[in-house]
């Protein structure tokens, strides 16, 4: 099989496109033929350095998280997948080297998700990390709830910070699906089109509107759910409209490692923040988010494309470097690496 590896941490220089044996799965285990592989920011970092440093735990790893493809073998004991299923794939290389970034991979039988049948491949390439995170993201609220089913967040007001993102695209759609009314800030007009298409309420711009102003006019009690990637940058607009008791569900350090956030104004409202990582969350919480996602997919809820708010971008697995790169470089939509065919 063609297989991307790397063997020291670097740029994307340091990924190689090979020729390796088949995997065998093991206990527990399910090998999946990857038709393909879905690029996110964790990725490009792990391969730089930024979860291993200079010490990889594998001889050689092949780099990506999420992917769509097919059940190919099983391992002994696995129940409920079945050779030909196809299937969506979430932390294939987590404390593993079989990422999706090749022909076929081994990953747990629990990070292989069954895709039903009229949803494509290059949705399922595109849930994994970020509609993960998205679930995870709206379901920190100290009132609840801590799953995502039509109308669980009705008469709730989310603000999703950066909503053409992958990760914000994800949660527009779970917490519209959900019943919730969603805004979103946005930089320009183009991802302002991206975010309504998305399913967004409102969108707000940032740079050339009063951003608190504009929200609080929007939800006068405020907003009980942040969707945060940039806590540094956007600290003083979170406490300026988040409702009492709300959440902000940081999930990521766009802006820099460190952030000053008002106290007087966030205790007044005893407000919560709530950091997240999808590696650390648990087993319970990984699969309560793969089974509502799946459900959510059921009901036509996250579609990718343009027409759906998330352009996709895409390359051949030979080109994984350049898809590492455009991720790296904030490529506008969703960056997928075509593997084999469906």
């Amino acid at each position: 099989m063609r297989s991307v590896v790397y063997t020291t941490p670097g740029a994307s220089t340091v990924l190689e496109l090979v020729e390796r044996d088949r995997p065998e799965p093991g206990p527990g285990e399910v090998r999946v033929r990857v038709v393909v592989s879905g690029v996110n920011p964790t990725d490009w970092k792990a391969r730089a350095g930024g979860t291993y440093g200079d010490a990889l735990p594998f001889p050689e790893i092949t780099p990506n998280q999420d992917g769509a493809g097919v059940v190919d073998a099983l391992g002994e004991g696995v129940t409920g997948l079945a050779v030909g299923d196809r299937v969506w794939l979430y932390m294939a290389a987590a404390s593993r080297p079989t990422g999706t970034a090749q022909e076929y991979t081994v990953v747990p039988a629990a990070r292989a998700v069954p895709l039903p049948d009229t949803t494509s491949f290059d949705v399922g390439a595109s849930l994994g990390v970020p509609a993960m995170t998205a679930h995870r993201a709206l379901t920190t609220h100290e009132d609840g709830p801590d799953r995502l089913t039509p109308g669980a967040l009705s008469g709730r007001t989310v603000l999703v910070a950066g909503g053409a993102g992958a990760v914000g695209h994800a949660a527009i759609q779970l917490a519209r699906w959900a019943g919730a009314t969603v805004i979103t800030t946005i930089s320009s007009d183009a991802k302002a089109a991206l975010a309504t298409a998305a399913g967004a309420h409102h969108t707000v711009n940032y740079r050339s509107e009063d951003a608190a102003a504009r929200i609080r006019e929007i939800a006068p009690d405020g907003v009980h759910i942040v969707v945060e990637v940039s806590i540094p940058q956007n600290a003083g607009l979170v406490a300026d409209v988040l409702a009492n008791h709300g959440v902000v569900s940081i999930y990521a350090n766009n802006g820099g490692d460190d952030a000053t956030i008002p106290i007087r104004p966030n205790m007044s409202i005893n407000a919560r923040y709530q950091f997240l990582l999808l590696y650390t969350i648990g087993d319970d919480a990984l699969a309560a988010a793969a089974e509502d996602v799946t459900a959510a997919l059921h009901d036509g809820v996250l579609p990718v494309g343009e027409a759906a708010g998330l352009p996709l971008v895409r390359f051949a697995l030979e080109d994984t470097a350049a898809a590492h790169d455009a991720v790296e470089g904030d490529a506008v939509g969703k960056v997928l690496i075509d593997v084999s065919a469906g």
